[in-house]
């Protein structure tokens, strides 16, 4: 088994993989003959003004009082130049942006490797091609385009802080630098970082992110003033001002939403034409009449017409060429998904399951012409790639398909008589169980990209106990169940991003936890007899632990709405809580519902710290869900015939349970991964803003699957299922491959987040089994004492 779970690693990693290679392919073709005009340009120097962060409302419109937040801006598009906006693409982070504008290209989309931090492909820039460059602003920016380039093509760029002033001056007394500033095809490159950075830290509403247009403003007329001033007005000077990329509302970018691809782009001097008044324009949207520039013509970042032919068949051939062999890979790697699911559904069902078995007992032996058939048919893909120049990543997209499939036929026995199996199914039955299939998979689906989904599937789940005996066997259970199914729908609904900080509904889940805590300690010492043990101590830290995230949450806070920063206690409490989360359960006893309760308290001492607002009770409302859950399973159980039952508050984890006790898989049990996998799903629905303390949403995504890995492990407890014979087999085989291969043909980013999830399922298994089998002793006896 320990062989299946490494094999069915190594086959997700390669799948995983194969992602890049047929989508993200290099825009860059190399080698080609540099092409140059005899027309003489019209400008000596261009300076390149960079706003960082800059949205194009922001600039363009007017404040409250009816006045330009860029007076000289707006007086450049009235009487000087052209304006319009740029129209940005996904990735909008500032690297993509800058290669967009200075190099001529979106983003080489390999570069997401390197974080946007570098392109791992060379490519040619403006800043190449130019006599000399100065540059200033940040240094992130500005060495971006010096990176990977020849010895002798650094010599003409040079990189300053924000010291252009003083550059200027050095340049009327230094004749060596006088001359070179006085010849053709300079550059100068000026990254304006504070808008960003303001949009970050207040956001592009706030007054904040508003002024420093204006301070950005101001500086540009200084320094068109100085520059102008330095050239004595030759009129051989192109300025261009822009944005690499917008900001949403709440402060981020990075996405393809409109208030972060629109950005302004205004351009005059030499070359440039003068403003244009015009009596109507017709664009899509409604900026002319918000702006009040409906007079002054808007030119959008277009091609000149007589080239829009040539340009699209450019790009079809481009694309063409980067994309030709993406359905070969494609088709390759199917097979390889279907063929690798198909043999662990097999496997499963041939091990750990009565739907294949006492059909047929006659056991065939694979015949010799199977494994010369597909070595045959993987030498000629082989030969097929190596005639092509294929990368070594194809021949094993390609090849790995070929032991899958032949492990797969193998199994023709178990196929044969799984098959006679399901026709022994009333046909109506049957197709019940596939429509229910097919029904939970598209909801799965559609929860990515409408979170009101999963809000349809857990008021699906709140009926649950209505189509059973579920409801007339424990009402109370069946009760408990819709209500926190109900309570918990209502969480996809809540705004993820967009919204402001609510520190009081944070020290509300506080209070809530500790009330419950609170209830659980006065039952303990009760149970007890009036002792107090390490238990009693653990749980008492444990609320300590919770009382002082909130102090911290609340605090931090305070401090950040005053703009004092994040205190460094804060910042130490914080981290500590984040690494005792996990230590501290393995201190508490290993009977279920302590051993949970301990995790529970534990990680809500650490969400309080992530958490801005509602998202702080999503983990207890879930925990309330995950142990009813744990009692319905324990009563569906009875359906089954069978008969060993305990009281859930009496059962114990431990590593080495009783293998006599263990059952073979029913149909029930893939309603449960079902279930795992839809509460998972919603770790993913909670993600939001943190205070800052550690701005990490995946911290936000493991507590709460943890909690539910956890609940899953004590399901198996209660429900007598081997852990080991489960393998997380049903999620890991039936719903999150399915998905994945949905994915994989409409969305590349969600098939990452499900293969992601995909294979962190495994570790999180091991994590939840740790968690809750393992005992840490402190050193010593363990004493009590009399109250």
């Amino acid at each position: 088994m320990l062989l299946f779970f490494i094999l069915g690693l190594l086959v997700h990693f390669v799948f995983f993989g194969s992602i890049f290679d047929i989508y993200f392919t290099s825009p860059l073709v190399h080698g080609m003959t540099p092409q140059f005009t005899p027309l003489p340009p019209p400008a000596k120097r261009l300076v390149l003004f960079v706003a960082d962060g800059l949205r194009a409302d922001t600039l363009y419109e007017l404040d409250e009082n009816g006045n330009s937040r860029a007076p000289f801006i707006r007086n450049i598009i009235m009487h000087e130049g052209s304006w319009g906006i740029s129209h940005t693409r996904v990735p909008t982070e500032s690297r993509p942006g800058h290669v967009a504008l200075i190099a001529g290209f979106y983003e080489d989309v390999s570069a997401v490797a390197k974080g946007w931090k570098e392109n791992p492909v060379g490519f040619d820039s403006l800043i190449n091609e130019s006599k000399y460059t100065w540059s200033w602003g940040s240094p992130d920016i500005l060495t971006m385009f010096a990176k990977g380039k020849k010895p002798q093509t650094l010599c003409h760029l040079y990189i300053y802080s924000f010291l252009w002033k003083e550059f200027f001056h050095a340049a009327g007394n230094n004749q060596s630098l006088f001359s070179k500033v006085n010849e053709e095809k300079i550059v100068f490159f000026l990254h304006l970082l504070g808008i960003d950075t303001n949009g970050h830290a207040h956001r592009p509403t706030s007054r904040e992110y508003k002024d420093n247009v204006k301070v950005v403003d101001d500086g540009i007329k200084e320094i068109v003033s100085m520059l102008e001033h330095f050239y004595g007005n030759d009129g051989k000077t192109a300025f261009i001002f822009t944005s690499d990329h917008g900001m949403t509302d709440w402060g981020f970018h990075g996405a393809g939403h409109p208030s972060e691809t629109l950005t302004p782009f205004v351009t005059w001097g030499a070359g440039i034409k003068y403003p244009q008044k015009v009596s109507a324009q017709k664009f899509d949207d409604a900026f002319l009449k918000e702006w009040k520039l409906e007079n002054w013509k808007r030119q959008d970042i277009h091609q000149v017409s007589l080239c829009k032919e040539l340009i699209h068949l450019a790009l079809k051939g481009l694309s063409y060429y980067h994309t030709y062999d993406r359905f070969f890979l494609g088709i390759n790697v199917v097979l390889g998904f279907v063929g690798w699911t198909s043999y662990a559904a097999l496997l499963i069902i041939k091990s750990h399951s009565n739907l294949a078995r006492g059909v047929s007992k006659e056991v065939k032996k694979p015949s010799h012409l199977l494994p010369c058939s597909f070595i045959a048919i993987g030498v000629l893909v082989a030969f097929f790639l190596l005639i092509q120049d294929c990368p070594w990543t194809y021949y094993v997209y390609c090849l790995l398909p070929m032991p899958i499939w032949y492990a797969v036929l193998r199994e023709f026995q178990v196929i044969q008589n799984f098959v006679i199996s399901l026709l022994t199914f009333p046909p109506s039955q049957l197709v019940g169980y596939l429509f229910v299939f097919t029904l939970g998979i598209e909801v799965l689906v559609l929860s990515f990209f409408y979170r009101y989904m999963l809000t349809a599937g857990l008021i699906a789940f709140a009926c649950w106990p209505f189509i059973t005996q579920l409801w007339t066997r424990a009402k109370s259970i069946s009760l408990s169940w819709i209500f926190f199914s109900l309570l918990l729908a209502v969480f996809p609904l809540m705004p993820v991003v967009g919204r402001k900080p609510d520190i009081f509904l944070v020290m509300g889940a506080g209070l809530l936890v500790l009330l419950l805590s609170l209830s659980v300690v006065t039952s303990l010492i009760k149970r007890k007899d009036h002792f107090i043990n390490e238990e009693l101590l653990l749980h008492l830290f444990q609320m300590l632990s919770i009382v002082l995230s909130m102090c911290v949450a609340y605090t931090t806070h305070d401090s950040l709405r005053k703009k004092q920063g994040l205190p460094l206690f804060n910042q130490i409490i914080s981290w500590i809580t984040l690494a005792s989360s996990f230590v501290l359960p393995l201190l508490s006893p290993t009977s279920l519902f302590e051993r949970l309760f301990s995790i529970l308290l534990s990680s809500m001492s650490a969400y309080l710290l992530l958490s801005t607002g509602y998202e702080a009770l999503f983990p207890l409302v879930l925990s309330c869900l995950m142990f009813v859950w744990i009692q319905v399973e324990q009563e569906t159980l009875q359906q089954h015939s069978v008969s060993y039952k305990q009281k859930v508050t009496s059962l114990q984890f431990t590593c080495h349970p009783d293998i006599t006790q263990f059952r073979q898989l029913y149909l029930d049990d893939v309603r449960r991964a079902f279930f795992l996998v839809s509460f998972g799903l919603l770790s993913f629905s909670n993600v939001s803003a943190t205070h800052g303390m550690f701005f990490c949403p995946f911290k936000q995504i493991l507590i709460p699957f943890v909690l539910v890995m956890c609940a899953f492990e004590a399901v198996q407890l209660t429900t007598q299922l081997s852990s080991k014979r489960d393998l997380c087999s049903f999620p890991y085989v039936f719903f999150l491959p399915v998905t994945c291969f949905f994915f994989s043909f409409c969305s590349i980013s969600h098939y990452v987040i499900v293969m992601s999830m995909t294979i962190v399922l495994v570790f999180l298994n091991g994590l939840a089994h740790l968690l809750t089998t393992k005992k840490l002793e402190l050193c010593g006896k363990p004493k009590s004492h009399l109250i």
